[in-house]
């Protein structure tokens, strides 16, 4: 059996796009399952839009998030004397012709095709003139004109084109520069690739792919074309329906794995257990049970699946990571007295770091504001924070169980409600009404903080 060989061929015209990830993320597991080669190669042809900064970043976050290449990438800007050379093998086997065709008379062409209702492509015109090559030429492959390729695809099972349907493609620009067809299916050779897993953007791309292959000798690869990643309003992802890129992701405090785990869900189910790893990946996934319609893309399926991968951190691990997200709000984690009890409690608070580092705010610096709302609905009768006040400042051992007792008899004693009593002492606390139970939270806070802070909301009231 042959050594299985997958590649991830992104454009450094932008910062690394979530559904790239998955695309890398697929053809990494298919590689790993088959005991074979994961590799990257930057098609970088587009000389003005394709920069450093982006390939760094491309490269960059593909690693750290474990997506590594087990070789290092090859950028095709490097590597025109490989095309040229692969182009004039095409050209002396006869497979190949230079045009001479002009913009204008192309368009005409296309033109009068459309208006006989058929599909505009160009009409192999300059195919037996026996063109020489100029400054105005470009070279085309002679499509075979018969017959039809026969695409076997992972997921899709056989996809038949007809290549009378195929017009002849341009390999050489007119300023002799490679085009995208003819690079990619030279690297793919070169690279050793064996398995194409790619976006179903490209399925038209791959009976012309082909042809170029056969016209070079090369042998026969896989392909698994993945349906496209959607939003929620089934349209193709765009930042009208979440962000698109991986950073903003990890910048919001979502883990890699969730990510990764999130993205394998794109397309592909199996099994019941909705949480999982990259190993538990490796083992289980299947590509030909991947779907052919398009995989939506849920924001609250990753919030779920990352609040299920935060609460399998260790509280070290946890304390590490929420790190850099308390020091960007100017917070040092130590600073409180109780503070792995304080993390603990707080873990769940919300379902990303950035979100529970902005939940420990009032935790570690004093309140600005209050909700609004929250003091409407919650404290129409201030008298209940003065006497839970009193009640309070009378007790002297200050644990969770004392605190709760206070509370649940003054509650029993005045027929209230457990919000009627425990809201307004949280919005004293927090400002707001989220926080773990009360008793914990008073607690945590100590006696001095929680007596100064209903003190406060008392005087704001007033």
């Amino acid at each position: 059996m042959k050594a299985i060989v997958t590649r991830f061929a992104p454009s450094p015209t932008g910062t690394l796009h979530i559904g790239g990830v998955r695309t890398a993320l697929f053809n990494y597991v298919y590689a790993k399952q088959n005991n074979g080669k994961f590799l990257i190669r930057i098609e970088d042809t587009d000389t003005e839009r394709s920069t450093k900064e982006y390939e760094k970043n491309i490269l960059d976050n593909l690693t750290s998030i474990g997506l590594e290449p087990d070789e290092d990438p090859i950028n095709q800007s490097e590597r025109n004397e490989i095309y040229l050379k692969a182009a004039e093998k095409i050209l002396q086997s006869g497979n190949a012709y230079w045009c001479d065709c002009s913009q204008e008379e192309l368009e005409e062409m296309r033109k009068a095709q459309t208006a006989t209702g058929k599909k505009p492509m160009y009409d192999g015109r300059s195919r037996n003139l026996g063109l020489e090559r100029s400054d105005k030429t470009v070279l085309r492959l002679a499509t075979p004109e018969n017959g039809e390729i026969i695409v076997k695809d992972l997921i899709r099972g056989e996809i038949i084109f007809n290549n009378n349907e195929l017009d002849d493609l341009i390999l050489l620009r007119s300023d002799g520069s490679p085009t995208y067809h003819l690079c990619n299916v030279v690297d793919d050779y070169e690279q050793k690739v064996t398995t194409v897993i790619r976006g179903e953007d490209h399925i038209s791309n791959t009976p012309r792919q082909i042809h170029i292959q056969n016209a070079l000798g090369y042998p026969e690869l896989e392909y698994a074309h993945l349906p496209l990643v959607l939003g929620t309003d089934k349209k193709r992802l765009s930042k009208r329906n979440a962000a698109t890129s991986l950073e903003e992701y990890r910048e919001k405090g979502y883990l890699d794995s969730a990510i990764l785990n999130t993205l394998a869900r794109l397309g592909w189910s199996q099994g019941e257990n909705d949480v999982f790893y990259m190993n538990d990946l490796i083992k289980e996934f299947n590509i030909k049970d991947v779907q052919k319609a398009g995989a939506i893309f849920d924001i609250t399926k990753l919030d779920w699946l990352n609040s299920q991968h935060l609460a399998n951190l260790s509280l070290e691990s946890f304390k590490e990571q929420l790190q850099p997200f308390l020091q960007a709000l100017e917070i040092n984690i130590e600073d409180h007295e109780k503070s792995d009890q304080l993390i603990e409690a707080m873990r769940t608070s919300d379902n990303t770091f950035s979100g529970i580092a902005k939940s420990l705010i009032p935790y570690y610096k004093d309140i600005n504001e209050y909700d609004e709302k929250a003091i409407e609905k919650f404290i129409s009768d201030k008298s209940i924070l003065e006497e839970l006040k009193v009640l309070l400042n009378g007790l002297d051992d200050w644990n969770q169980d004392n605190i709760d007792n206070i509370l649940k008899n003054y509650q029993s004693e005045k027929g209230l409600s457990v919000p009627a009593v425990n809201q307004p002492i949280r919005i004293s606390l927090t400002g707001s009404t989220k926080s773990p139970g009360l008793g914990l939270t008073l607690f945590l806070f100590g006696k001095n903080k929680s007596l100064e802070r209903i003190s406060n909301l008392l005087s704001y009231l007033s």
